[in-house]
């Protein structure tokens, strides 16, 4: 296994100013006063190390205080979406680098995966045919879709990344606790 390069623990109010990863237009989160938790750990491109992003935000999820079952959909859906990285963003496994970082607040838990590989555009990828018989079903876009089915939410961005300049993808997906 490939050790993660970085962890970073920080609490924070909301309400208080803090660097973003993200640009402004990409977060619709209205500030309110509540305080946040935010974990980031920064991982080689490689497969070997998917037990240990799954158990990192599982970590998070029960932490987070969701049930079982949501915590295993936000386990999935880091799953797919750092193993389609792997795939589509670097075209294999190797070294180049895969942040997630996981934002616990009281409403629910907010995952971020971002990579700076091959720039990904979701809306060239089509909702499967589920009703299709397998022999007919185009290859791909089942993972995009079943991200989409676990999550509450999911976002795509683009940022620079501070220290290359280069422009990375950025998937944020969020699972709200339930009432």
């Amino acid at each position: 296994m490939t050790d993660p390069v970085t962890r970073k623990t920080q609490s924070q109010s909301r309400s208080k100013k803090h660097p973003k990863t993200l640009p402004d237009s990409a977060s619709n989160a209205a500030p309110d006063s509540s305080s946040e938790t935010q974990d980031i750990m920064v991982y080689p491109a490689q497969f070997e190390n998917l037990d240990h992003v799954r158990e990192f935000v599982g970590e998070a999820a029960q932490k987070c205080g969701l049930e079982a079952s949501a915590i295993y959909a936000v386990q999935l859906a880091v799953d797919e979406g750092f193993s389609n990285i792997i795939d589509h963003a670097y075209g294999g496994e190797c070294l180049d680098k895969i942040e997630c970082k996981c934002q616990i607040a009281d409403a629910g838990l907010t995952i971020t995966l971002r990579d700076c590989g091959v720039p990904f555009d979701p809306t060239a990828i089509h909702d499967p045919d589920l009703t299709a018989e397998l022999e007919e079903r185009d290859i791909g876009g089942l993972g995009l879709y079943f991200i989409r089915q676990l999550m509450d939410e999911v976002e795509f961005s683009f940022m620079r990344d501070p220290e290359t300049g280069k422009r990375c993808n950025v998937l944020r997906m969020r699972k709200r606790k339930e009432i």
